[in-house]
């Protein structure tokens, strides 16, 4: 047993060893949300940023799509009006030209596209593929590597050129295989929220010449392989920039939503700092006053 003059100098002792252990701790753990806080604000920095240039660069973007899309469709009216069909043929492939970029932070852009291939190999999984970009050819490389002819990188990052898009086309004009037609997959831009994978079709010089109303265009079989060639640059060209246009308007969102979600956990983190420090102000008076009241009684 203690003696009763011994019990307050104990108790002194307690509290001092409870002062060197408890703000320790406290500030180790003050330290630790402070170095969270400090993380997330930066984050928050980096998605504010690439928001307002994505911001800046939609407008540019939709100009582009805009125009590509004009000439686009005033290129697929020939073979509307013709009334151009993709020849039947047993054991002919269909070649897939798949419009993606090289670029993330995006949302679900590219994987949509991927997805849409996969379909398309449960409905029918005779083709080829031709990936442009290298989001999409990393993704289909899983399950369609196989169908995968030939790809292009380094596509996305500025807003597409109807130079590139002459340059893709006479590659794949240039392919060995024979495929009984071509379809150039993008995302079509909807409104600034939403998009969605389609198809435009492109045809060879047979489709073109069997055509019901061929007869009504007067053009030049030397003339004819020039055309395919044209027409198919122009439909990638207006794949290429609408799916761009989609990308910069999908990152625009991503980051905005990135950045809201970086306000609420600072918001959270700050609420949690706060009460972790005034516990410790707390402990430390306690301990203060307890110490006093020790030093009174001895």
């Amino acid at each position: 047993m203690l003696s009763r003059a011994a019990r307050p100098a104990l108790r002194a002792g307690a509290a001092v060893s409870s002062r060197a252990v408890a703000p320790s701790a406290g500030f180790a753990t003050l330290r630790e949300i402070e170095g969270r806080l400090k993380s997330i604000r930066n984050i928050e920095k980096i998605t504010n940023t690439m928001k307002i240039v994505a911001s800046t660069k939609l407008t540019r973007a939709q100009r582009a799509m805009t125009d590509s899309r004009k000439y686009g469709e005033t290129s697929n009216e020939v073979y509307q009006s013709a009334e151009t069909k993709p020849l039947e043929g047993e054991g002919k492939k269909k070649l897939l030209v798949v419009c993606s970029s090289d670029k993330g932070l995006c949302g679900g852009i590219h994987s949509g596209l991927s997805r849409y291939i996969r379909r398309r190999a449960l409905e029918d999984s005779n083709f080829d593929l031709v990936i442009l970009g290298e989001k999409c050819r990393t993704q289909l490389q899983r399950t369609q590597a196989k169908e995968i002819v030939l790809n292009f990188a380094g596509v996305g990052k500025d807003i597409p050129t109807f130079a590139e898009a002459q340059a893709i086309a006479d590659q794949i004009i240039n392919l060995s295989g024979d495929y009984s037609g071509v379809e150039v997959i993008y995302n079509r831009f909807i409104n600034a929220t939403s998009y969605e994978p389609s198809s435009i079709p492109a045809f060879d010089v047979e489709a073109f010449t069997a055509s019901p109303n061929f007869a009504a265009f007067e053009v030049d079989e030397e003339v004819l392989s020039n055309l395919r060639e044209f027409a198919l640059a122009n439909s990638i060209y207006w794949a290429l920039t609408e799916g761009h246009a989609c990308e910069i308007s999908a990152r625009r969102n991503a980051m905005d939503n990135a950045s809201k979600n970086a306000g609420e956990m600072i918001g959270k983190y700050q609420i949690l700092f706060n009460r972790t420090r005034q516990a410790v102000i707390t402990g430390e008076l306690v301990e203060i006053i307890t110490g006093a009241v020790a030093s009174e009684e001895m």
